[in-house]
């Protein structure tokens, strides 16, 4: 079943700050995807990628570690976020 992005809001399943980065663990649970995002707060830009259930701990503890093995298997969108802090 297609479930559009739009309308399958993520649920923030953890979050924490290591240095100036800024990691996300996001669940959409209409389509069962899992995802991860790393934003560095000083500049805005990061990346975010589709993890694998059963490795969305591992990615969200060592987030640049599997970003960086999973670049052949998994496409890694690296973006530039801007946000604002107030």
């Amino acid at each position: 079943m297609f479930v559009d992005p739009a309308n399958d809001p993520a649920r923030e399943l953890a979050q924490r700050l290591s240095g100036g980065d800024e990691v996300l663990l996001l669940w959409y649970p209409g389509c069962e995807r899992v995802e991860l995002s790393v934003r560095d707060r000083a500049t805005g830009t990061g990346f975010q990628l589709e993890v694998a259930s059963g490795d969305a701990i591992d990615a969200f503890y060592h987030p640049y570690a599997y970003a960086a093995g999973h670049e052949d298997h998994y496409r890694v969108d690296r973006i530039e976020m801007t946000f604002g802090d107030g």
